[in-house]
């Protein structure tokens, strides 16, 4: 075995222990209440995904401003081994972080705003999963000099969750990617549809359109938009044929939790998933049933986009 093949043989084994890591369900967030299992995530090498590393936290659990802290030094902290990239360092700098009510705030210099657009995206992926594995820690937030961070299009990014950052566990191991998708949101009234900017890494053996829709679901991560279906919701399966997608959810998708228009919440999907080229009208059921009443809105049959709706 030459020197490429065991280089890539233990970035697959690195890869396995991050998918380990993260079992999840609905890409469910583990937490840690204490030091065992917990994983240090970096970028690899590459710049085409992240990886993890067992770690065991040395302060006590219970001193959580020493935990965070010993956390940012690892995550400063270059790795032994080569394949790894810490994913705050060079010129990168945090000047420093706040924690309250859950939400840590991390706070850089300006230089991060220099970073690439990929790379930043991966960094951010290794610094939020590293840090909500804490009971503490359920949402990070990132700002530059004291102002809220924003994609490149100028979108404020808000707070993320673990679940930001999308990894599908599956038999075969595959690369990590990154996809800017367009999501539909509701507005402040519930009657309007706004557009969202977001930025994904995940692991590309999800389809887009499964992706797209488990991020209406999970919401919007900014203050100009409000979500539109219940966060409980589980999509069962997602196929594609002819133009047509058909997504199928279970039954908690028919309790809806908030206050929007039932026309709002079916386009904040249907709008979305037609946002990419090869799906031109979107089928939805529940429990495979494709006609179903919804907040007294009758559904059946495909739907195309609905940019009436839209403000």
């Amino acid at each position: 075995m030459n020197k490429r093949q065991m280089l890539y043989k233990r970035i697959m084994f690195a890869c396995i222990g991050v998918m380990i890591s993260i079992l999840t369900v609905g890409c469910e967030r583990k937490n840690h209440g204490d030091a065992d299992d917990f994983m240090v995530y970096y970028v690899n090498s590459s710049e085409t995904g992240i990886i993890s590393e067992s770690y065991e936290i040395q302060a006590d659990m219970s001193d959580l401003e020493a935990v965070v802290n010993e956390l940012i030094t690892m995550l400063e902290t270059m790795p032994d081994r080569l394949q790894y990239e810490a994913p705050i360092a060079g010129d990168i700098k945090l000047i420093n972080y706040s924690l309250k009510d859950k939400l840590l705030t991390l706070n850089f210099d300006r230089k991060y705003n220099e970073l690439g657009r990929t790379i930043e995206i991966l960094d951010r992926a290794a610094i939020v999963r590293t840090f909500t594995q804490l009971e503490d820690v359920e949402y990070v937030t990132f700002q530059v000099e004291g102002t809220p961070l924003t994609d490149h299009s100028g979108n404020v990014i808000g707070n993320m969750s673990a679940d930001t950052f999308i990894y599908n566990v599956g038999k075969e191991i595959s690369t990590y990617e990154k996809i800017e998708l367009k999501l539909y949101f509701a507005n402040e009234t519930g009657t309007k549809l706004v557009p969202v900017y977001r930025s994904v890494v995940y692991n590309s053996n999800i389809s887009m359109e499964r992706l797209a829709a488990e991020q209406v679901i999970s919401g919007p991560n900014t203050d100009i938009a409000f979500p539109t279906v219940n966060r409980d919701s589980k999509i069962k399966s997602v196929n594609i044929k002819d133009g047509v997608c058909y997504i199928d959810f279970d039954s908690t998708f028919l309790t809806q939790t908030q206050s929007v228009s039932a026309e709002v919440a079916l386009y904040s999907i249907v709008n979305t998933i037609t946002e990419f080229s090869d799906v031109n009208k979107v089928v939805l059921s529940v429990n495979g049933e494709t006609s179903f009443t919804f907040m007294d809105f009758a559904i059946s049959g495909p739907y195309e986009r609905n940019l009436d709706i839209v403000e």
